[in-house]
Parts: C-alpha cells; structure tokens; sequence
C-alpha cells in the first residue's frame, strides 16, 4: 500500500529494469476501526503564515495535530498496521514506497554501508561479495509495478525483528544513530516523514494572482488512500500513542526542518508555543486522544 503522494516534484519517467519479485504474502488486513481510536472528524485549529523564505508559498499548519502530545510507541505497545506485528513491524510491514528516484538512490548509498552487525536481513539484500543488490534484493515491485523496499518474512527488509543482537527495527535508523545522522538522511521519505503529512494546492486570489499553499498536518487513516481504513491500527488517533514528554513540533522538529526550511519551521514553533502558553492545546480544538481529552465515541 502506498501513501498518497505529497511531492512537490514532477514525477519522472521511470527506468526500464528487469522486473523484480514480488512478494505475495500480504498482510491480512482488517476493516473495523479499533475502539481505542478516536473519530477521523473533529476540529482543529489550523494556522496560515506566509513563508518566509518564499513569497509565492504560504504555509497552513493543523496546530491542533502539532502541539498534541503524539509519539512513536514501536516496541512499546505499538498494535502495529497488521494485526499481531505490532512489536515486531509496527508499520513497516508493507514495506516503503519510493518517492522517486533520487530518493531511492539515496537509500541505497546509505543501505552500503549496512553491516551484519546492524542489520538482521543482510544476507537477503547483497550478494555473495556483501555488496547491496538493487532489484531481488532491497527492491521489489508492488501488484501496480511501483518501486518500494522488498518484504522479507512479511516486513520491509530493513526491520530487525525483537531480540536481534544489533537492536529491534529500522537498521537504517540505527545506522543514522551510530553516525551521528539524523535518521531522516538514510531512511526513505515516506518512513521519515510519518506521521506528518504535507500538501500542496495551488490557491488562486480574487485579485488573479496565485500562491502555493503547503499544508502541514497530521497522517492519518486517510493519508493512506482508501486502504488506510483497511489497516488493523494506526497510531496517530490511539490515546495510548499520545503519552509524549513533548509536542509533536519539539519532536520532530528536525523533520519539520526538513519538510518547512528553517524560517518556516521557526514562524511555527513560535505560534505553537504561543497556543500552548495560553493553554489553546486544551481549550481550542484539543486533539482528543491527548491525554485528558475525553475521546468521543466513534
């Protein structure tokens, strides 16, 4: 399942290549919404401020989402995408989907210097000299012929499953740990991006004059396409994912960095700081399944 495209980049034409396996065990999905996740619809307060580093960009931020109190809880009581790899996968089990090309050459030059010490599937993603296979080895093709990491043992190639000497999850995450990176400069977008999801739409003023309108908010079920209703949990409406020490804009902060440039993302951390001074987190358009929120009932 892939996400739904939010590049700002054209799409390129694809290389022709040897086609790649295809893994067919795909998880079994289920359809009900689990009952420890609040509702897709509720309000939220969202906030629009011209960048500051482009005059024909203007961004609109859901603050709602990016002063609540979410954070990852893989291996700490994540459910997971796929009902039973919660601990093993969380939601890595159908593997990443490449933005582009770049992106995946990118992954590759980062996924060399891997080791067996670090990651759990190497010998499934090189060949006999230790050197990273592309297509048959990291890369497999999904049911539409789109690119993305290849699933082994029914997750992304990348997972290291509990109880690995060199640590649970993303081997490309710990890669980035071990030198010092962000993890955002060896994973693939989609995997550093989550759970914030950024938009484009082009907004033409009455004076016939236009401007990119760069939205900032949260991933949620939708975010997936019609399939993210599928998945069996997704964290970003669990009440047990929003235990956070800090807001989701002091956490992920390099990543909006990333996705905003810093004068965007400092305009932001401003206004976020401004609605949580005057307690706006808890009285307007509070994300429900913070803590103290009362979820209504789906």
């Amino acid at each position: 399942m892939a996400p739904a495209d939010t590049s700002k980049k054209k799409a390129k034409a694809k290389p022709k290549a040897a086609p790649a396996p295809v893994d067919l065990a795909m998880p079994t999905l289920r359809r009900e919404i689990p009952r420890d996740e609040v509702p897709l619809d509720f309000p939220r307060a969202w906030v629009e401020f011209a960048d500051p580093a482009d005059e024909e960009q203007v961004f609109r931020c859901d603050l709602t989402w990016l002063t609540s109190r979410w954070s990852c809880v893989f291996g700490q009581g994540c459910h997971g995408i796929r009902e039973g790899r919660g601990e093993s996968d969380g939601c890595c089990t159908l593997g990443a989907h490449y933005s582009d090309e770049d992106d995946e050459k990118r992954v590759r030059s980062h996924a060399d210097r891997l080791t067996p010490e670090l990651w759990e599937n190497f010998a499934e993603g090189t060949d006999a000299e230790g050197r990273i296979v592309a297509d048959g080895g990291i890369t497999m093709l999904d049911e539409d012929g789109d690119r993305q990491t290849r699933r082994v043992d029914g997750a992304c190639i990348f997972v290291n499953s509990p109880g690995f000497s060199g640590g649970a999850g993303c081997a490309l995450h710990a890669l980035a740990l071990k030198e010092g990176r962000e993890p955002l400069e060896t994973k693939p977008d989609v995997c550093w991006q989550l759970p914030i999801r950024r938009t484009y739409d082009w907004i033409d003023r009455p004076d016939d004059t236009r401007y990119l309108q760069v939205s900032i908010g949260e991933y949620d079920r939708r975010g997936w396409g019609p399939g993210g209703h599928d998945l069996h949990w997704w964290c970003t409406g669990a009440p047990a994912a929003h235990q956070g020490a800090e807001p989701v804009y002091v956490g992920y902060r390099p990543e909006l960095t990333e996705l905003m440039g810093r004068a965007g993302y400092d305009v932001l951390a401003r206004l976020c700081e401004e609605r949580i001074a005057t307690k706006g987190d808890r009285k307007v358009a509070p994300h429900p399944a913070d803590p103290g929120k009362k979820a209504r009932k789906a």
